[in-house]
């Protein structure tokens, strides 16, 4: 990676795992970054940490905000913006994962989609017009997850107030994340504005704590397991794909990237194949819709 000096870079879910080493690398390149987590409490220890690595030079921040509570997404995103005044690249890395009992927002989605998808959303559409005057990016960790479920919207029951299970409600939420970074890809075409540029990638098989954070005792096993073997890798490596996104030129806006080793769990980063139904037009122009409805949040684009 070349030197990043002068740019910024707003991260989603940096107080451990990929996107800690994501900003971490980015300030190591002389980047500014502004974290925006749940916990004030791990966002100063973060702080203390990066600037214990790197330096008490580096241009780091942190902002609070629960992508859970849509108010809370609408006051980071303010504060953002009165913050810094250009954005690189968004890069929406915060997540939560299998929830094993069927928990619900504020606002009454279910509690994958409502943190993972409409946190986001709305997010991106609210630093949109910053991200376009920066000529930036939006860069979406989506997950593998997205291919292990229904594999599509499940309209009549968004919130699973039946049949409920930890897998389909991750996937779902990981697949409507992936969806509507091609559907911007669209919009933005559409309305001639090349200078924005809109990524999907995943992390592979990464060794961090989502699981741990918000999984079943038995997907905390069944992961603990996995990390010991070679069907994993450090938290850094998963890192890598946000940050070609955040930060490569000339990349291909309508390929999918991630590790390209052994079911692209693991391995060196580059484009690879993604699954039709994640880029059904049909169901992604029907979720942004839906999803300008739900969230109050109309992109002007």
């Amino acid at each position: 990676m070349n030197s990043q000096k002068g740019k910024t870079f707003v991260i989603t879910g940096t107080t451990s795992g990929t996107g800690f080493e994501a900003a971490r690398i980015l300030l190591s390149k002389g980047a500014k970054v502004v974290m925006l987590n749940r916990n004030p409490k791990k966002s100063a220890d973060t702080v203390a940490a990066l600037k214990e690595k790197l330096g008490n030079n580096i241009e780091v921040s942190s902002i609070r905000m629960d992508l859970g509570e849509q108010a809370s997404v609408k006051k980071a995103a303010n504060e953002v913006l009165e913050t810094v005044d250009r954005i690189d690249a968004l890069m929406c890395n915060g997540a939560i994962a299998q929830v094993p009992k069927r928990a619900t927002t504020q606002e009454g989605w279910e509690s994958q989609m409502g943190v993972n998808f409409f946190g986001h959303f709305t997010l991106q559409a609210l630093l949109y017009p910053m991200i376009e005057k920066s000529k930036g990016r939006i860069v979406t960790v989506g997950s593998m997850g997205y291919n292990m479920g229904l594999k599509t919207i499940k309209f009549d029951d968004l919130n699973w107030e039946k049949d409920y299970t930890a897998n389909d409600a991750y996937s779902q939420s990981k697949l409507a994340q992936i969806m509507t970074i091609y559907e911007l890809q669209d919009r933005l075409k559409d309305a001639g504005k090349s200078d924005v540029k809109a990524y999907a990638c995943h992390p592979g098989s990464s060794r961090t704590a989502l699981i741990k954070t918000s999984g079943s005792l038995m997907m905390r096993i069944i992961f603990g397991m996995m990390k010991l073997s070679p069907m994993t890798q450090p938290a850094e490596n998963g890192a890598y794909p946000e940050l070609m996104c955040a930060t490569e030129e000339d990349l291909d806006q309508e390929a999918f990237y991630g590790p390209t080793g052994r079911s692209n769990w693991v391995g060196p980063v580059g484009a690879h194949h993604l699954e039709p139904h994640a880029k059904d037009k049909a169901v992604a122009k029907r979720l942004w819709d839906l999803s300008e409805k739900e969230t109050g949040v109309k992109w002007n684009i």
